[in-house]
């Protein structure tokens, strides 16, 4: 995010544009950088050759590589020693646990859905952590931003689901009871049965990877507009004051804003990953 304040954004400006930055070939200031597509692109930090594959380490693979070492950290300490008298963190851990167990996972599948709560419990907790490194200063990033993440997660969450219901049903009873819901009349069937397959074969994941995508690519745009536009309108002049200490405020604002739909966003993605689960074990649907 640093690099946004001090370069410049995909708009031909140079570095360090304000407001009130005179140049010859910005006679009258230089034009608002307005974030684009570039914040989501990043140089490699680490590259390597290896098998005949070229391997680039860059910012968000950093990121996801943090996220997971933080998730194993914090599960180990909540977890490995379990206390009678538990500690702060064990607490809150038992509390994250009970919010899966209770208002996802019962609450979506039943009893039934008890031995796939360390699957939802560790799904919601991977994908919060990456987007809340949206707001975590010197990261600023939200790896679930980039397309790829999101679809990694939703093609595993596809495979999980389809796994467990042709395990359940049946290779074959667990499509036709997809694509044949049983008290539709047969006419209906020649048009309702290619729209259950494609619902749930294709249309299920990729729904499921561009809502967390897109809320994470719009709210880190968002973000990034209102932290350049503080650093952009700083002047000591009446429309500089005015306007890079509102857009300061909204970056507060927006801020609380985007933490709460990164935790909502996580909710989402593991309840519908359950409400999925939950379709499979049934026999009909």
């Amino acid at each position: 995010m640093a690099d946004l304040i001090t370069t410049t954004v995909g708009s031909g400006v140079p570095p360090g544009c304000h407001l009130e930055t005179k140049s010859e070939q910005f006679p009258d200031g230089c034009g608002f950088p307005a974030p684009g597509v570039d914040i989501f692109q990043f140089e490699p930090i680490v590259s390597f050759h290896l098998f005949g594959i070229d391997f680039n380490i860059g910012k968000p693979i950093l990121i996801v590589f943090i996220c997971s070492v933080l998730m194993l950290l914090f599960f180990f300490f909540a977890f490995a020693k379990p206390k009678l008298v538990p500690t702060k963190i064990q607490s809150l851990g038992e509390l994250a646990y009970t919010f899966i167990r209770d208002q996802i996972s019962r609450e979506t599948i039943g009893k039934a859905g008890d031995k796939f709560i360390p699957f939802l419990f560790t799904l919601f907790f991977f994908v919060f952590f990456m987007n809340v490194m949206g707001i975590i200063p010197f990261a600023q990033f939200p790896p679930s931003a980039l397309f790829v993440y999101p679809v990694m997660l939703a093609m595993m969450v596809w495979v999980t689901y389809m796994y467990i219901g042709m395990k359940k049903q049946g290779p074959v009873k667990f499509f036709t009871n997809m694509m044949f819901p049983p008290g539709v009349p047969k006419g209906v069937l020649g048009i309702l049965a290619p729209i259950e397959f494609l619902s749930n074969i294709l249309v299920r994941p990729f729904t499921l990877a561009v809502r967390l995508m897109a809320n994470m690519f719009a709210g880190h745009l968002l973000l990034t507009v209102f932290i350049v536009a503080s650093v952009y309108l700083m002047s000591f002049t009446a429309v500089g004051i005015i306007g890079s200490t509102a857009s300061f405020v909204m970056t507060v604002i927006m801020t609380a804003f985007e933490f709460m739909i990164e935790a909502l966003q996580a909710y989402i993605f593991t309840l519908l990953t359950a409400s999925y689960i939950a379709g499979s074990l049934v026999n009909e649907h």
